[in-house]
């Protein structure tokens, strides 16, 4: 299920700023930036709202993969990352971590089609993925059909935050429950990818 015009060796590399901004850039775009942490524990606190064993899209800087995999109640958190620079900038910074925690090096949309139904408890997805892709209906249409497949009933899934006081279309019909939770939020200066740089993100949280 791997999208034709994903890339398989994109331009990736991280910044340090003096001021402690750090982030992650994937072909010259913000693709996350370490002022996301409280979003992103939340985020995570959400997923493992019941269950032990959860999924997730996408590694970043690891902010939502540590919140996860520290959980009380976690005993296995598979963080799926395509692209080995991110794994080996997190494993590089992060050299201690939780043994409930795995990392497959792997495209996430291959990964979950090899998936047993009904067998992760919870879905963290946030992964970069460049306009057209975002934009492919039809493939998106695939893609959340094979999520909702691996879940069990009652099973959280929860997306890249949003900076805009609306549902997400394409996930919202295809749940029996959604919980919206409005979080305070200042970016970097420099931030791109967000309506502004502070106001209100929104968390949205999908249950099965």
């Amino acid at each position: 299920m791997r999208h034709a015009l994903q890339q398989d060796d994109p331009d990736i590399f991280f910044t340090n700023t003096a001021m402690g901004q750090r982030t992650l850039y994937i072909d010259g775009a913000q693709a996350m930036q370490e002022w996301e942490k409280p979003l992103m524990i939340r985020s995570g606190e959400l997923v493992v709202r019941q269950g032990s064993e959860f999924l997730e899209c996408g590694l970043g800087l690891g902010l939502s993969a540590l919140a996860v995999a520290g959980a009380q109640n976690t005993t296995r958190h598979t963080v799926v990352e395509r692209y080995q620079p991110v794994i080996d900038e997190f494993q590089k910074t992060h050299p201690s971590l939780p043994a409930t925690l795995d990392i497959v090096q792997d495209d996430f949309f291959d990964y979950i089609e090899r998936l047993p139904d009904e067998s992760v408890d919870g879905i963290m997805f946030d992964p970069w993925l460049p306009k057209e892709i975002r934009d492919d209906e039809s493939w998106w249409t695939e893609v959340i059909g094979q999520m909702i497949r691996v879940m069990r009933p009652g099973a959280a899934f929860v997306p890249f935050f949003s900076t805009t006081n609306e549902l997400w279309p394409r996930f919202a019909p295809r749940f029996r429950t959604v919980l919206v939770e409005p979080h305070p939020f200042t970016a970097y200066p420099t931030t791109s990818y967000t309506e502004g740089t502070s106001g209100t993100a929104y968390i949205q949280c999908f249950i099965k």
